[in-house]
């Protein structure tokens, strides 16, 4: 049995299990999954099994229990300090945080309207004003990140880094509403895309067969 054990919805559409689940696959491969298929009568008992949160994704390290994406990410940092997980310069650290719990914290309208579907192809759907005001503050962020932090490899502070973890998700909703994005942005999107552990999470989210008929748009 593995040292580590994850609690994750549904692949396809939980976007907030992809981010403690990436983050915990960038620190190692050895690991469990839990799968529970979301919003079903039984959801809520079978993660309550697990967290007193009722929510996914839900990290479990022996007797430890860490639930909360955010919080999942900053145990592994801890734990994990050579998968540098944030930025070992200060200022891009303090910048990596806040980014991340920006992200944690708001774009309410894109979570609504572009709901994470990784199986789906929904070009143009979506574009709300909410949505689209969510999308360009997003992309403005990461023009940013890249210009100043961004020059030693292909992601927002040049390695992965939690703030990844945090907007993989967003990555996979532009990739599948297509909003016009600026080339930085896109780069950054297919960047997410070609790390293997994203890869791995989209394949198994295409091989789910529940659907979700509120996440089907």
């Amino acid at each position: 049995m593995a040292r580590f054990t994850i609690v994750i919805g549904n692949k396809n559409y939980s976007s907030w299990s992809l981010r403690g689940w990436i983050a915990l696959r960038s620190c190692t491969e050895d690991f469990d999954e839990i799968p529970i298929l979301l919003r079903k009568p039984t959801t809520g008992a079978d993660i309550h099994a697990h967290s007193p949160a009722g929510k996914v994704p839900v990290l479990i390290d022996r007797e430890r229990v860490i639930w909360d994406s955010l919080a999942i990410c900053e145990y592994l940092a801890e734990i994990f300090p050579q998968a540098g997980l944030w930025p070992e310069n200060l200022e891009a650290h303090a910048h990596a945080r806040a980014v991340s719990a920006e992200m944690h914290a708001g774009f309410a309208g894109l979570r609504k309207d572009m709901p994470m579907n990784c199986r789906a192809s929904l070009p143009g759907r979506g574009a709300t004003q909410a949505a689209l005001t969510d999308i360009a503050r997003i992309e403005a962020m990461w023009n940013d990140c890249r210009a100043r932090f961004g020059g030693g490899g292909d992601f927002l502070f040049g390695h992965f880094t939690v703030a990844d973890a945090m907007y993989a998700p967003v990555a996979s909703r532009l990739a599948t509403y297509q909003p016009a994005l600026g080339p930085t942005a896109s780069a950054y999107v297919e960047a997410i895309h070609g790390l293997p552990a994203m890869a791995q999470w989209i394949v198994a989210a295409r091989s789910e067969s529940d659907r979700l008929v509120e996440m089907e748009r």
